[in-house]
């Protein structure tokens, strides 16, 4: 199988997948899944989905560019998608799994989120096999599992991963989808922002979003603006308190962020966008973007998104429009954000964030 990486990265030690998927194949190996129900989560590359295509599994899709690299993966080796069975994580599996199968996200929430996932739909008798590498285990991963099921066997360790199998299935834990923060907007608006597990930052906003949001200012005519990466939409929302009849549009590759902003804005002049590019909104030009760009792709630190994103941004804007970003100190945007922008000011800065103002000039592309 020829398995490669999208979004594609020039970095050429990262790879499409890793030890722990490959450890799972190596458990599959050992038990009789012919002719079984299996359930694929966190397959982020279509690695696991693509080897064990004979079997017709079902893959939760929660990521855009995830569905993008499985599909691509499964052409490349000459196999023909079933997009019948490709699953967003709120929809319900049509049959009882036989075998559920993940790689355990960073994100301890998005675990428990997928954990509960697999347990509701799975058959009594049903196993769970979950794969992660050893640098990357807490007993947190532990205790939620054991909260599902009564057998939760770790492996040994086998090229530096391991993997948990999970047998006996508990009552539903019940743990609830989403989780309410609440926060009150520069103008003394108070509201409860609602977000499904897994979506970046649980427990609070996020302390580089605040510092955008504590230096946001809406020049008269920006009208049309973009929230990139969008999250639970609170800075679109910041947005939409300031100018209620503004046209905004909200981005984000994770599914389970954009189904988390649309309970949080009033519908008016709002528009949804699940996708890992800008280019897909379509012809939409901006006057305003604004983002809080991602870095982390699961454990890695991986700016080449954040970079490829600012590009597009800057094909999108009109001329003179503005882009505000924010973004930790050490990742030094400022020299990437100049080859697409005519200028790029830092607008604020903290000990550890800082904003930049970019503007966007009559013969910028």
């Amino acid at each position: 199988m020829k398995i490669t990486r999208y979004p594609p990265t020039k970095n050429k030690s990262l790879r499409a997948w890793s030890a722990a998927d490959e450890y799972i194949l190596k458990v599959l190996s050992r038990m009789e899944i012919s002719g079984k129900n299996i359930v694929i989560c966190n397959d982020r590359f279509g690695y696991l989905a693509t080897h064990l295509h004979q079997h017709g599994p079902y893959s939760v899709i929660a990521y855009k560019s995830q569905k993008t690299s499985l599909l691509m993966n499964l052409q490349n080796n000459g196999i023909q998608p079933d997009h019948e069975k490709l699953l967003n994580p709120l929809e319900p599996v049509p049959v009882a799994i036989d075998v559920g199968l993940m790689i355990v996200p960073k994100s301890l929430e998005l675990f428990r989120f997928y954990l509960q996932y697999l347990h509701r739909f799975l058959k009594e008798g049903g196993t769970v096999v979950c794969g992660f590498m050893t640098r990357h285990f807490t007993t947190q991963i532990l205790s939620l599992a054991g909260a599902c099921f009564e057998e939760v066997d770790q492996s040994l360790a086998w090229k530096k991963s391991r993997v948990l199998i999970l047998k006996g299935k508990k009552p539903d834990p019940g743990y609830e989808l989403t989780e309410t923060i609440p926060y009150i907007f520069s103008d003394g608006i108070w509201q409860d922002i609602i977000q499904y597990s897994g979506v970046f930052s649980s427990g609070n906003i996020d302390y580089a979003t605040q510092f955008l949001l504590d230096h946001l200012f809406l020049q008269q005519d920006e009208n049309i603006i973009l929230d990139l990466g969008c999250g639970n939409g609170v800075i679109a929302r910041a947005i939409q308190l300031k100018k209620p009849n503004a046209e905004l549009h909200l981005l984000d590759d994770f599914f389970l962020a954009i189904e988390s902003s649309r309970q949080n804005l009033q519908p008016e002049n709002v528009h949804f966008h699940w996708s890992d590019s800008v280019d897909d909104i379509g012809n939409v030009r901006f006057d305003l973007a604004v983002s809080n760009p991602p870095f982390h792709f699961e454990h890695e630190v991986n700016t080449e998104v954040s970079i490829n994103l600012f590009r597009e941004v800057a094909g999108k804007l009109k001329p003179g429009g503005r882009f505000l970003c924010v973004a930790n100190k050490h990742l030094g945007y400022q020299s990437s954000l100049k080859k697409f922008f005519t200028t790029c000011n830092v607008l604020a800065e903290s000990n550890k964030y800082i904003i930049y103002e970019c503007i966007k000039g009559v013969f910028t592309s």
